[in-house]
């Protein structure tokens, strides 16, 4: 009780703030502006963390602090005639913010026109069909669990073999608990060294980084393949010794693919290819490639409509006729929830960084503890919190760090969300697909054998990629 009056007395007092080295940024950290932002922030990610019992969705408390901290920054600023260091500070955030998210919608619009066009549901019917025993269809899942999430998302890849999981192991509860935990693992290691398969990794590679012994580039991230593998290998092999060694029931109809589901498949890989060359050869950021690929995307849709009306108008009346795609409403499919939510967190931490709390905590982290030691404690914290504020806040900070040790950070948060269901969009995902079967605690029962694998990617790296430190 006595800290707690501490800590309001301290909210609540005026405390001196001096400038900071470029005369012109104050230090808050302990003015009470600083502490009633942290309060904000505090408050509004248990919100998030309540999500799954509250239904409220999690980009509307982070988006409210958001506004809440910049505005009482900007007003103290105001009170000491300084004002456009704050709308300096603010415009940077936004554009580091507009990037990714416009990425993002390029990426998601490619998804969800795929998944419209049946990409995704006829690669389902086709593993149920084939008849897998449990323990094949455990590591086909997984592998291809993997590789998709290098491309796809975390979330949609886990979603995916999910669906597949649960059909086929209706009525063998160990068995979809396992392969469960062993999609998360697999969907979160498998987007680690890939710059477009996690959020995290992404901003990492469009923050263009230059390390204290080179630049980061697209495929300087590959050197994490193995240890990502390793870190989904551990586990998969020893969840495999406790899996039923028996076949369930095949069966299933057959789906098939819609026109032009392979065209527009094809033109996601050149758009992914076009980003890379924007950004390696011509030193745009990867945004401009995305988006010209997806202008590609929208001149294939108009002739895709043209060709889906026509026959539609030949079919009409017909039950079953098919609907003209529309590229729009694949766009406005997108998770608008997850992109808002990304910008309340880019914001609120990039307010708590002007402030001068990132400062602080770089200086405590990588400073006292040294760069290996705090980057495996990120991996570690991105198990409770969500890895993009983790993230976010280690790219705020900048730490002088070598080519490894930004691969080590990127690895860490990338795959430490496995450690708990909880700790990543895949699992959280999944705890709703499979209510009742796959929980928090079934998850958490093997957390250990999560974490040998966690401890055997980090040792990966040291081992095989220490040229880079």
């Amino acid at each position: 009780m006595n800290r707690l009056l501490v800590l309001f007395v301290l909210a609540l007092t005026p405390l001196f703030a001096h400038a900071s080295g470029d005369g012109m940024r104050l230090d808050l950290t302990g003015n009470w502006v600083g502490l009633t932002a942290l309060l904000l922030f505090f408050v509004a990610y248990l919100a998030v963390m309540a999500e799954e019992f509250t239904h409220l969705r999690k980009s509307k408390p982070v988006m409210l602090a958001a506004g809440l901290i910049w505005g009482l920054i900007a007003w103290y600023y105001q009170g000491h005639e300084i004002p456009h260091v704050v709308e300096a500070a603010l415009r940077h955030n936004l554009e580091e913010y507009a990037e990714l998210m416009l990425f993002l919608i390029v990426a998601m619009t490619y998804i969800n026109a795929m998944d419209e066009r049946n990409v995704f549901e006829a690669l389902r019917s086709w593993l149920i069909r084939k008849g897998f025993s449990y323990r094949a269809l455990f590591w086909v899942t997984g592998v291809l669990a993997f590789f998709i999430s290098a491309v796809a998302d975390n979330l949609t890849t886990a979603l995916l073999m999910g669906a597949v999981v649960v059909a086929v192991g209706n009525g063998n509860p160990k068995f979809v608990v396992l392969a469960l935990i062993n999609l998360v693992i697999a969907a979160n290691a498998g987007g680690a060294f890939s710059p477009f398969g996690d959020i995290t990794t992404l901003m990492v590679w469009q923050k263009n980084i230059m390390a204290s012994n080179g630049q980061i580039g697209f495929w300087t991230f590959f050197y994490l393949f193995l240890p990502s593998l390793i870190n989904w290998l551990i586990p998969a092999i020893i969840m495999h010794l406790f899996l039923p060694d028996a076949k369930p029931a095949g069966g299933g109809k057959m789906v098939e693919m819609k026109r032009g589901a392979i065209t527009i498949a094809l033109l996601f890989l050149g758009t992914i290819a076009l980003a890379v060359s924007f950004h390696s050869m011509l030193g745009l950021p990867p945004v401009i490639g995305m988006l010209t690929g997806m202008a590609v995307l929208k001149f294939y849709a108009y002739f895709l409509r043209k060709k889906t009306s026509g026959r539609a108008q030949k079919n009409a009346g017909e039950i079953g006729s098919p609907a003209p795609f529309d590229i729009y409403r694949e766009v406005a499919r997108s998770e608008w929830d997850t992109l808002l939510f990304f910008y309340g967190v880019v914001m609120c931490v990039g307010g708590l960084g002007f402030i001068g709390y990132l400062a602080m905590i770089s200086e405590v982290i990588y400073g006292e503890w040294g760069a290996t030691n705090a980057n495996i404690a990120v991996g570690v914290i991105s198990a409770v919190v969500d890895n993009i504020p983790v993230m976010f806040a280690v790219l705020t900070m900048q730490p002088d760090m070598s080519i490894g040790q930004w691969l080590l950070v990127t690895l860490t948060a990338g795959v430490g969300g496995s450690l708990l269901s909880i700790g990543s969009a895949a699992g959280v995902a999944l705890m709703g697909q499979a209510r009742g079967v796959y929980t928090f605690f079934a998850h958490l029962k093997w957390t250990p054998v999560i974490a040998l694998g966690y401890a055997g990617s980090i040792a990966t790296h040291l081992a095989f990629n220490h040229a880079l430190f």
